[in-house]
């Protein structure tokens, strides 16, 4: 296989590195990293939390040291946009989140949906549908994206779902090691078939052990009575169905996945997300290498 060259900016997930935010920026740029993804859900950067001198001090802070941010992770958890019942708070506060991501200068959040039924006459489907339409017109209005990230279903469902929005203002953060660990998705196929929705990327990887349901990994409204989410982390954590690994570790072709990138041609950020427990800032930096080394 071709060797690609990229010459996409590197991102990192600074809240993989468990350090405080302000001490997680700094590594980032020792790295040499160009920018960074934050969650943007609970906290300090809640958007309800973040008043405008906090804003202002975090914007004036990453432009010192020449730091971007790739991303927002507006991701609110639970069963995404599956309840109807919940939707109208969780679409506010998505809102909210994206309008603190232009702040801060970038367009992008990264948000999980909850798993897309197969059934598109399904009450669940049509909750979800009218959700990410409403969310899909609001990020439009303002040039921005909601990015769905990749992984609780097939791409080709997926992708069937967007084509059912208006407008492209919901679009894909793709995520290759999602794929390979749970759905068992090509991720460079994945990467062709959802080509015009790509906004933004994961760089992970990782190795399936054994088909999961992904309704046992995402949870699913209903499914089994009820999501017991202690449950469903301690079925992740225990490495029985799949494992994140280091970058090369696992599965996922990065030549394949890069070379796919650079042939639909994106130009977005490459973002590392690694949940690592020892010794973060380590594996991190050794991430980061991995990419440069296809440049």
């Amino acid at each position: 296989m071709k060797t690609v060259k990229l010459s996409n900016k590197i991102g990192v997930m600074v809240d993989s590195l468990r350090l405080p935010l302000y001490e997680g920026l700094k590594v980032c740029k020792d790295m040499r990293a160009d920018g960074v993804q934050i969650y943007a859900v609970e906290g300090e950067m809640a958007p309800e939390n973040m008043d405008q001198t906090s804003r202002k001090k975090l914007k004036g802070y990453l432009d010192s040291i020449d730091l971007e941010i790739s991303a927002l992770c507006g991701d609110l958890g639970g069963h995404g946009f599956q309840d109807i019942e919940q939707n109208p708070v969780k679409i506010e506060k998505s809102k909210r989140i994206l309008d603190l991501a232009a702040e801060l200068g970038t367009n992008i959040v990264t948000t999980h949906i909850g798993i897309i039924p197969e059934e598109q006459d399904s009450p669940i489907y049509e909750a979800m549908q009218t959700a990410c339409e409403e969310l899909a017109v609001y990020a439009k209005s303002m040039n921005g994206y909601f990015a769905i990230e990749t992984g609780p279903e097939p791409s080709a469902r997926l992708k069937n779902f967007l084509d059912t929005l208006s407008t492209n203002g919901v679009s894909v953060n793709f995520d290759p090691a999602n794929m390979v660990m749970v759905t068992g998705d090509d991720p460079a196929d994945g990467v062709r078939l959802l080509k015009d929705y790509i906004v933004h990327t994961h760089v992970k990887d990782g190795k399936r052990l054994k088909p999961a349901d992904p309704r046992d990994v995402y949870g699913f409204l209903g499914y089994g009575g009820g999501t017991d989410h202690a449950k469903i982390a301690e079925m992740v954590a225990s490495g029985e169905y799949f494992r994140e690994l280091p970058l090369g570790k696992g599965e996922v072709d990065f030549q394949a996945y890069f070379n796919a990138l650079k042939e639909i041609n994106y130009q977005g950020y490459l973002t590392i997300e690694r949940e690592v427990d020892q010794n973060p800032i380590s594996d991190i930096g050794e991430a980061v290498e991995f990419i440069k080394n296809f440049r």
